[in-house]
């Protein structure tokens, strides 16, 4: 690993490890009740009533909320606001929430549950984009069953296509995947004396819930506090409203603090899930394997409702032709509503579909034009000043030539492929590109504080969560190293609308990044304050004081002057600042400023009995920056892997007549720690002359090339290529059948 600095020991690295650090779920305050949601029976149906007396006389329950009670806007969606918070004559998946219940235990609240009668009248279940985009297709919302439409195209295609020695088309499948973050959607909302409340809950952006829920209760945001950190995973599934609404109804109508804690088989039920996709690419290029043609085709199912899922599909396209120079590309994506689960924000947005699909589509077309598959893709690939994969301006970047010229020296690539008897051994390798931020046109604000307590601490507040990515060790060391002081002279403030400033949201690669622009805009003025305020204290020249451990040192013999503690004693000091994400300027929505580059070799090894295939090796080769937090760093790489392994090689969250087949992770497999090998990376730490932009984001790109490596690999091996993922041993037998390979002895 090629980082120049130690790891240090995360700030909240005792408390997880002996368990005194309390979740949001974890909280109780006294008098509090439990809170169940009524989910709809059916994926599509008409309500003609509900009944919820019988639920209200039961001996326990405190309160029972349905569309009625919803004193503001019934909706919700961080984008657009469709879905209902409490449905007042329809639903749309199984996910819907038709009425809440507060009672003195969970199992009152439970079978209280059970009391409330709803009469239904099913309409036909458009479980699929393709009978939702029917002529004669029941309408799912009043402008239709399309959500949005993405297109880009530059150059003549067609002219492309002709002028192509080889021309290749394929279409490729990609599941529905669940989140699986260890702790399932929760938290308690605690009413207040001034008609507000305080809501304990795990969030991706405390400022955004608030927002969503002032405009639901229809008060001032003032009167709504948000503490959502720390959370127990998250992935982008919890940027979206879950229980929030539901328990500070309950907690309104009652009086009292309401927990509410969805159980897996819950969660699986209304969570968001990764967006199913069908991608067919047809590309051209000549015989010395130049890419000429590009032509690419994306439908998204994207569930019952809208939340992220348009700026999902316009990641999409705006990645269809990856890190490539091709000069005439035409990208085309429908995001189609369904009856089926919603689909939205997930680690990697989009970029995962369409990076498999684009990557194993190159190594087929590799292998038809007889040339080595990083070769080909060294003949395409992007250069330092080129535009953006929209044709728009972006941070210059050598991150493509980077990774590609580190992986290719990598040895797992330097093997062969090895017949073991009936266990086979191949290996393979792709490369990424991954956009950071919300891109052009969506609101990136972000912003920061630094302090000095009164008990002498330098105190940073963001509007960040810790969500086990590691923001808080991310912020340390920034603060450490900016402003020259120790960890123990530092204390973090973030997850608490009350406590910190707007930083926008804990997604899009973007935490890290924006903590280190917001120091480097405050810590001049903030210094100069302490500069001056400690020169009035000693009378020394504040030229001759710089920051270090405890306090203001002498710059020459580095003798302590003051320390912070003193300085605190002559009352607050503070600066703060606002700003925005790098964005394009030119004029393209969703197009990005600043790209991280990934690559990953891998070796597969596939048994031919079982077809069951197992990933032996992996290296990972990242281009993102400096390095922040190295352990940090590693973790994400690593833990993105896993989560890109699964998403390879076992998870898909099946539904049928829009019904999840499986409702809990005893039906649907993850990856444990025996699946994953050591990995090996790769921290190419290097920017462009005149980068000013720092350190960018990992939370996303480790999860990406990954999976097209495998696919390559697994073709090394036995010679099959996969279309669609997650790879089914079922005909990833057929297929080594057919090639005659269960003939090893």
């Amino acid at each position: 690993m090629i980082i120049n600095k130690p790891s240090r020991v995360r700030p909240d690295g005792r408390g997880k490890v002996t368990g005194e650090l309390k979740y949001m779920t974890d909280l109780s305050f006294p008098g509090m009740l439990y809170g169940k949601v009524l989910r709809s029976a059916y994926p599509h149906a008409e309500i003609v009533s509900v009944c919820t007396i019988k639920a209200e006389k039961m001996e326990g329950v405190q309160a029972v909320v349905t569309h009625k009670d919803v004193p503001g806007l019934n909706r919700f969606g961080i984008v657009i606001p469709d879905q209902p918070v409490l449905c007042e004559d329809r639903v749309r998946y199984v996910g819907d929430a038709i009425a809440a219940v507060a009672a003195e235990t969970e199992e009152i609240a439970e079978a209280a549950l059970e009391l409330i009668q709803v009469e239904y009248k099913e309409l036909e279940v458009m479980d699929s984009p393709e009978k939702a985009l029917r002529p004669n297709a029941q309408r799912l919302h009043e402008d239709g069953n399309i959500l949005h439409r993405a297109f880009f195209s530059n150059g003549d295609v067609e002219e492309g296509f002709q002028a192509s020695d080889t021309v290749f088309e394929e279409t490729y499948e990609l599941p529905r995947q669940m989140h699986t973050y260890m702790e399932t959607e929760g938290g308690v909302a605690v009413p207040e004396d001034d008609g507000g409340f305080t809501m304990y809950a795990g969030t991706q952006h405390g400022y955004k819930d608030r927002f969503q829920l002032a405009r639901i209760f229809d008060i001032p945001e003032e009167k709504i506090r948000i503490v959502s950190s720390p959370m127990g995973g998250s992935f982008g599934g919890k940027d979206e409203l879950n229980i929030q609404p539901y328990a500070a109804l309950l907690a309104l109508k009652s009086g009292r603090p309401v927990k509410i804690h969805q159980t897996r088989k819950e969660s699986v039920r209304s969570g968001i899930k990764r967006h199913p996709m069908k991608i067919t690419i047809k590309t051209g290029a000549d015989h010395s394997g130049n890419l000429l043609a590009h032509d690419v085709k994306i439908v998204a199912d994207t569930g019952a409702y809208a939340t992220l899922g348009p700026a999902v599909l316009d990641f999409s396209v705006e990645h269809a032709a990856g890190p490539y120079r091709i000069p005439n590309i035409r990208t085309e994506g429908i995001s189609v509503f369904t009856n089926n689960g919603v689909a939205g924000e997930f680690r990697g947005f989009g970029g995962n579909q369409i990076t498999f699909a684009l990557e194993t589509h190159l190594d087929r077309l590799s292998g038809m034009l007889g040339i080595d598959p990083l070769e080909l893709r060294r003949k395409n690939i992007r250069k330092p000043h080129d535009l953006g994969p929209l044709e728009h301006r972006i941070a210059p970047t050598d991150g493509a030539a980077q990774v590609l010229n580190a992986i290719s020296k990598s040895p797992i690539l330097k093997k062969t492929s090895r017949n073991c008897g009936y266990l086979q051994r191949g290996t393979g390798a792709a490369i990424t590109m991954h956009g950071g931020g919300l891109g052009f046109g969506r609101m990136d604000a972000a912003g920061g504080r630094l302090s000095l307590s009164s008990e002498g601490k330098i105190t940073a507040s963001f509007g960040f969560e810790e969500c086990g990515q590691g923001i808080l060790a991310a912020i340390e060391q920034i603060v450490m190293e900016e402003l020259g002081c120790a960890a123990e002279d530092i204390s973090i403030v973030i997850g608490d609308t009350a406590k910190v400033p707007k930083s926008g949201s804990s997604t899009a690669s973007r935490g890290t990044s924006m903590v280190w622009h917001a120091i480097q805009r405050l810590k001049k003025p903030f210094l100069a304050q302490l500069k001056k305020r400690a020169a009035e204290w000693s009378g020394c020249s504040a030229e001759n004081l710089i920051p270090g451990a405890a306090g203001l040192r002498d710059k020459n013999t580095k003798a302590l002057v003051v320390t912070y503690k003193e300085l605190a004693e002559k009352g607050p000091l503070a600066e703060e600042t606002a700003f925005d994400f790098p964005t394009t300027p030119d004029p393209v929505v969703g197009g990005h400023f600043l790209y991280s580059f990934g690559a990953a070799a891998v070796e597969v090894e596939v048994d031919l009995l079982t077809g069951d295939v197992k990933l032996i090796d992996c290296e990972h080769a990242i281009a993102a920056g400096p390095v922040v937090s190295p352990q940090g760093y590693r973790g994400q790489i690593e833990g993105g892997a896993a989560m890109a392994l699964g998403y390879t090689l076992m998870e898909e969250a099946k539904m049928t007549d829009g019904r999840y087949a499986a409702e809990n992770l005893d039906h649907y497999l993850i990856p444990g720690i025996k699946d994953v090998p050591d990995m090996k990376l790769i921290a190419i730490e290097d920017l462009m002359k005149g980068d000013v932009y720092g350190p960018r984001g990992v939370g996303e790109i480790g999860t990406i090339a990954i999976t097209p490596a495998i696919v390559k690999a697994v073709h090394d091996a036995v010679g099959c290529w996969i279309n669609k993922l997650p790879i089914s041993r079922e005909e990833l037998l057929e297929a080594i059948d057919r090639k005659g390979l269960k003939q090893w002895t």
